[in-house]
């Protein structure tokens, strides 16, 4: 008697197998299996037509394998299923069609999205009467000729009287877009996202007959939506997602007909639109009921005096805004990215803000100066907060303890000072910490490598720490960036360095940024804190392409007073990518072995007491592309190598006894051998040094008297010889009190 059965959202742990025991539930009305794992149920098209009364399915993510021609034959046509979704299952096209176009004519929602469907959009489509959803997103579909003309294909489905959901974003459709499109007049969502519609324009034609709209999307298509000014669109959109698109450089004005009405416009997003205006008035009048703003990158001018802004999700982020830190009102905020603009003044309002699911505050890149206030507790769910690159001054909250769920944390680029506080420590879930570029003091507290322990990047670049680096910093396994650059860390680097696991070991990209980073959200939010606008993460030298970041790997202890030897312990992080040991007061030998670290690309040692020999391993570094051993007491030869003579001598200038390419042809023209001297050598140098020094002391004699003959004699240029001489003596003096005046 059964009828419903769910047995989705397993995370594919549940493995079912064949699937002929379901046939045996006649009764069975509704039916999930998501997320589970069925590889190996080859009979799943067959079972499905044996149960006459199913009217839902739900298959998305399972592994399903694909129908065989045996299983087409065996196929009976079901009049009672209307919901089908094999999502996410990678279907081919020819697998998928001929059972699908015969399973059901009675199908009204069908979701085929994440497969692997290619070509021209079957017209069979069209013959499916009842269809109202149609979800083909993420597949490898292409717009054939006749379908650009809007003769067949979609102009059959549009034919459809009940037809309302149509999703082909993500596929390889190209061209221009009909005006027969609007012909899809009952339409309720239209996706047609991640799509190469590149150079199109869009008119008020093609929404002509759209009276039923409610959902836009036409995000990263490029396509131009220019229309007339004063146009009133005939539909009342509760959701636009237009990014990417080409609406500027005007604010858009038809935008007004969708937020003055209530209910009305819930979720807007026309970032990267080439908007270059001051917001209108009407729009910061009308922000109530919206839910979700994303107006970034952009060149939007405008203030928000006086406004309270009562969204849910906001995002302005590289734009023109000026003026005070908004207020925000609404008791459900989630996220706030005012990220480079021109925002002036105090933050203290940030402490009005009563939201208890806050998990992004991005302020960062803008003008706010002064302290940061200290009611942090208010704002316990923030999982990331960005500060950097404004002017505050004053110590750091000692309430950021209070952020328990933070996972980031940037403040670099202001004028904190003063040391950390020991309240962070409470952040055990901080993995990205950067407070570089700042006045902070005090030693690098123990207790970062103690409680902060899930760190993956660590920053403490151009402050004023001191001290050693504590060896509890080795406990930091997951660390795959390390920058203590430019302080007064002093003593020597700690042995226990290869504790750095992450850098140790070999592991995948997918699960480096699956362990670290997993939360899509945060991972985008880590992106934004410091390399958002660069299409490439550049580090020392080294390019990754983001989300190449979990490949990079780096160590910088640059600029310091670090002393004694390199441990031989750091040959151990083999998937190191960037070191920088240079400007610190390092002796000894480079360790033999520094060419196991295999992934380096750059290594700069320079500016130390370095002696020795190159390592010879150091010629063994293929991806090696900068590398500076300069200012050291290297000797010897340079090992030969295309990488190693591929530098500029600048690379190793300073040793005095480095010899070899590139640095010179070969090392007998740096080095020449001893050699003895010619018969009769000595005594020809001693003949040369006598008349030397006898036309020296002629030469002396002549010139002295010649000079005084003529000063004497001449009555003029006695006089201004010796006025110079009272100038040179009043130069002198003057600034002799100058130096001992700045000097006290």
């Amino acid at each position: 008697m059964l009828e419903t059965l769910s047995l989705g959202g397993n995370g594919r742990v549940l493995n079912v197998g064949k699937l002929e025991w379901l046939s045996h539930l006649s009764r069975l009305k509704e039916v999930d299996l998501s997320f589970t794992n069925l590889s190996n149920a080859n009979d799943w098209s067959q079972v499905i037509t044996h149960l006459p009364l199913l009217q839902k399915l739900s298959l998305r993510h399972c592994d399903l394998p694909s129908i065989s021609s045996s299983s087409l034959s065996l196929a009976n046509s079901s009049t009672s299923l209307t919901y089908l979704d094999l999502s996410d299952n990678n279907l081919p096209s020819s697998a998928i069609y001929p059972w699908l176009f015969n399973v059901s004519s009675n199908l009204v929602s069908l979701d085929l999205s994440s497969n692997q469907l290619k070509g021209p959009i079957p017209e069979a489509f069209g013959n499916m009467k009842a269809i109202q959803e149609l979800y083909l997103s993420d597949n490898l579909l292409v717009l054939a000729e006749n379908q650009v003309r809007g003769d067949s294909g979609l102009n059959e489905i549009g034919k459809l009287p009940d037809f309302s959901v149509l999703d082909l974003g993500y596929n390889l459709l190209n061209g221009s877009i009909s005006k027969s499109f609007g012909q899809l007049s009952n339409l309720h969502v239209l996706r047609l996202a991640g799509n190469s519609f590149d150079g199109d324009v869009i008119s008020e034609a093609h929404f002509s007959n759209f009276t039923n709209l409610q959902v836009l999307d036409l995000s990263y298509t490029s396509l131009t939506l220019k229309f007339n000014t004063g146009w009133i669109p005939p539909f009342q959109l509760s959701q636009i997602k237009l990014c990417s698109c080409k609406l500027g450089p005007r604010f858009p004005d038809w935008l007004r007909t969708q937020m003055d009405v209530r209910p009305g416009l819930e979720y807007l997003d026309i970032s990267a639109s080439g908007i270059s205006d001051s917001l209108p008035y009407w729009f910061r009048d009308s922000l109530y009921g919206l839910d979700f703003i994303n107006m970034s990158f952009n060149q939007i001018s405008g203030t928000f005096l006086n406004k309270s802004i009562p969204v849910r999700y906001l995002d302005l982020s590289s734009n023109n805004f000026s003026g005070p830190l908004p207020s925000f009102s609404s008791l459900f905020l989630e996220s706030i990215n005012l990220s480079r603009n021109k925002f002036t003044g105090s933050v203290s309002r940030i402490c009005n803000i009563t939201a208890e699911l806050l998990e992004l505050l991005d302020l960062s890149n803008n003008l706010f100066s002064g302290l940061v206030p200290d009611c942090f507790k208010r704002l316990w769910s923030l999982t990331a907060l960005n500060l950097a690159d404004n002017s505050f001054t004053g110590s750091l909250p000692s309430s950021l303890g209070f952020l328990t769920p933070l996972q980031m944390l940037s403040l670099r680029g202001n004028k904190f000072s003063g040391e950390l506080p020991s309240s962070i420590q409470n952040c055990t879930k901080l993995k990205f910490l950067d407070l570089s570029d700042n006045e902070l003091s005090g030693e690098v507290p123990m207790w970062i490598g103690q409680s902060l322990s899930r760190l993956v990047f660590l920053s403490l670049q151009r402050n004023q720490f001191r001290g050693r680096i504590p060896h509890q910093l080795c406990g930091l396994k997951y660390l795959q960036i390390l920058d203590l650059s430019v302080n007064k860390i002093s003593d020597t680097i700690p042995p226990c360095i290869n504790n750095f696991t992450s850098m140790a070991e070999k592991v995948s990209l997918d699960r480096r940024i699956e362990h670290h980073l997993s939360d899509e959200g945060i991972f985008v939010s880590f992106i934004r804190f410091r390399y958002v606008d660069e299409a490439l993460f550049t580090w020392k030298g080294t390019k990754q392409c983001y989300p190449q970041l979990g490949l990079l790997l780096a160590i910088d202890l640059s600029c310091n007073k670090l002393t004694g030897e390199i441990p031989e312990e750091l040959n151990c992080l083999q998937e190191l990518v960037a070191l920088n040991l240079s400007r610190n007061f390092l002796t000894g030998k480079i360790p033999q072995k520094i060419g196991h670290l295999r992934q380096l690309e750059v290594l700069d040692l320079s500016g130390n007491k370095f002696s020795g020999n190159i390592p010879t391993s150091l010629s063994e570094l293929t991806f090696l592309s900068t590398l500076d051993l300069s200012y050291n007491d290297l000797s010897g030869k340079i090992p030969t190598s295309t990488q190693l003579q591929s530098f500029d001598p600048s690379s190793f200038s300073h040793n005095r006894g480095l010899c070899g390419s590139p640095v010179s042809p070969n090392c007998s023209i740096v080095e020449p051998p001893p050699s003895k001297p010619a018969v009769g050598g000595e005594e020809d140098s001693d003949v040369v040094m006598k008349w030397f020094y006898t036309g020296m002391g002629l030469g002396f004699a002549v010139g002295f008297w010649g000079f005084c003959s003529v000063v004497f004699f001449k009555r003029s240029w006695r006089h201004s010889y010796y006025r110079y001489l009272d100038n040179a003596k009043d130069w002198v003096y003057v600034s002799f009190v100058l130096l001992k005046a700045r000097s006290d």
